[in-house]
């Protein structure tokens, strides 16, 4: 009985280290950047990361952060990125997975088998032939065309559409197509509207992923003055001579702001979507 509480107390002492020393490492770097961006270039020069500014008032940073970085054009060319490819990858997913799920003819399951294998490629190796085709169009630092890209990156969405589709009984599809409703209807009417857990699994998985994305923005919109985004804003702060590190943590600040805005506003659904949108056995 004794070695059994002892065990029970060392797995105890390590679930608890364990979470601390992942709280810790996660906090770590926010504090950090919390601290740098108040500090004064004199001051962040002649003092440790972890030495706190003289002053929590001093917001030059910020000002500079914003207008040096083009913050404001920034945020409006994320906003409307994101709006479109959320739009698109919701509306073309959930389509795609209502006729996966509720159609059965030949080549359903090669369909479902090549976009599992589509997920599976690294996306750092299919950029080459990608980019070939946006220069051959012409939609290098062209933001619908940018825009159009990616929400055709989207395979992780319909797999969940797909998901949850199932748990969905066929009965509504048959009642509704017998009083007369079309398979649009049946969908757009009756189905589209019970999707929404998994709407906003979608929407917080592939919006995150579109608001931080930095590698495929920096490399098909190129016009760091008009098509620049919240994730290549900060750029401008580096350079062959050094980073500006007190600049760019005031600019990570101000990228946060709006997504704990959201958070904080919507935590209710998205905890409720997440939990809703997964899978069920």
């Amino acid at each position: 009985m004794t070695a059994e509480k002892l065990k029970k107390g060392i797995l105890a002492v390590l679930k608890y280290f364990t979470l601390i020393l992942g709280a810790f490492v996660s906090i770590l770097p926010l504090v950090v950047c919390v601290i740098t961006a108040f500090k004064s270039p004199e001051e962040y020069a002649s003092t440790n990361v972890m030495t706190l500014p003289k002053s929590w008032t001093y917001v030059e940073n910020f000002i500079q952060a914003w207008k040096q970085a083009n913050m404001g054009v920034a945020f409006r060319n994320s906003f409307i990125i994101l709006v479109f490819v959320l739009a698109g990858s919701i509306l073309t997913g959930s389509m795609i997975a209502y006729v996966l799920s509720r159609f059965k003819f030949k080549g359903n399951g090669l369909i479902r088998s090549l976009f599992l294998f589509a997920s599976l490629l690294p996306g750092i190796a299919m950029q080459v032939s990608v980019y070939q085709i946006m220069y051959t169009i012409g939609w290098i630092n062209f933001l619908p065309g940018y825009i159009i890209m990616m929400c055709g990156t989207d395979i992780i969405s319909i797999y969940i559409f797909i998901q949850f589709f199932e748990n969905i009984s066929t009965a509504l599809d048959e009642s509704a197509i017998m009083d007369g409703c079309t398979y649009f209807g049946v969908f757009f009417r009756i189905l589209f509207p019970l999707l929404k857990p998994a709407i906003i699994t979608v929407m917080i998985l592939k919006g995150v992923g579109v608001y931080n994305e930095y590698y495929n923005a920096n490399l098909y919109l190129q016009d760091k003055n008009h098509l620049v985004t919240v994730a290549t804003s900060l750029f401008k702060f580096t350079g062959p001579l050094g980073n500006q590190y007190n600049y760019i943590c005031a600019g990570v600040i101000i990228t946060m702001l709006p997504a704990l805005i959201v958070f904080i506003l919507c935590q209710k659904h998205i905890y409720s979507g997440l939990t809703q949108g997964a899978v069920k056995g």
